[in-house]
């Protein structure tokens, strides 16, 4: 049998171990703590209200207020898509996307998209913004003015998404395919324009090297001019003497039996 001091107690216990518990609680879910790249999105008994939390600690009213986390720091998003060129041809483009929510204005994002925000908004977005700037342009021309696609794509992209409370940060198209039939026709071309450039360069060396000949012809025909300017009879006389001279010089002493010419020899071996 319990003693009924001890009776007393417990009942006068019981309670107040219940209010303290609930008194634990309601200050427990009095506060919440916003984590670093976040904001805290304020829902009031199912309703968004437009107090966005910062990171850090706050109050808010128990079992009335709840608060939703949603991260603000730069995301990242990757698809392929394919579309059409002007000139008709299948292109499909790799494309990576950096973005962030805009932290004031995470509470209309939450109400009007929710948090599966990537599939619905940002993926669409992509593929509609490179398919319009793709069909401006030639499939050669999307290689060649990559840079020009990019930028346009980027600001095409940039105002679908600021529609819905996002910043776009930066795009990169990492890829363009074509199909098999165009990526044979790319490389013939190349191989045509190859060959062409090796017959130009071929003619203009050939070109060049009858051109060189032409000269050269010309140099020697005018050097032989110039000599027979040069030539008088003063020189053909010494060019005798000097031919003389080196006959004279390889003489080894023998006189020839007959000679002919202007100043004959006569055979000594004859005299008697």
């Amino acid at each position: 049998m319990i003693p009924k001091s001890n009776g007393k107690a417990t009942k006068v216990l019981i309670p107040l171990v219940v209010v303290g518990l609930i008194l634990l609680m309601i200050a427990f879910n009095s506060v919440v703590v916003v984590q670093p790249g976040t904001r805290g999105i304020v829902l009031q008994l199912g309703a968004v209200k437009p107090l966005v939390l910062n990171e850090g600690f706050h109050f808010k009213l128990p079992f009335i207020q709840k608060i939703i986390p949603i991260d603000v720091r730069v995301g990242k998003a990757q698809s392929d898509q394919t579309a059409a060129s002007k000139d008709l041809q299948v292109v499909t483009t790799t494309v990576a996307v950096n973005f962030h929510l805009v932290p004031d204005e995470v509470n209309k994002l939450y109400q009007n998209v929710g948090l599966a925000y990537e599939d619905r908004i940002v993926a669409p977005a992509i593929g509609e913004a490179v398919k319009a700037v793709t069909a401006q342009y030639t499939a050669e021309e999307l290689i060649s003015k990559r840079s020009e696609v990019s930028a346009k794509v980027k600001e095409t992209l940039a105002a679908k998404l600021s529609t819905y409370f996002m910043a776009l940060d930066e795009i990169n198209i990492t890829e363009f395919k074509f199909s098999p039939e165009y990526n044979n026709a790319i490389e013939q071309k190349q191989i045509a324009e190859q060959n062409a450039l090796k017959a130009k360069l071929d003619l203009q060396r050939i070109e060049v090297e009858a051109q060189q000949k032409i000269e050269q012809a010309k140099a020697e025909a005018e050097s032989l001019r110039l000599q027979k300017q040069e030539v008088t009879q003063e020189l053909i006389d010494l060019r005798e003497i000097e031919a003389q001279i080196k006959a004279i010089e390889k003489w080894d002493g023998k006189l020839p039996s007959v000679t002919g010419g202007a100043t004959p020899f006569i055979d000594v071996n004859t005299v008697k």
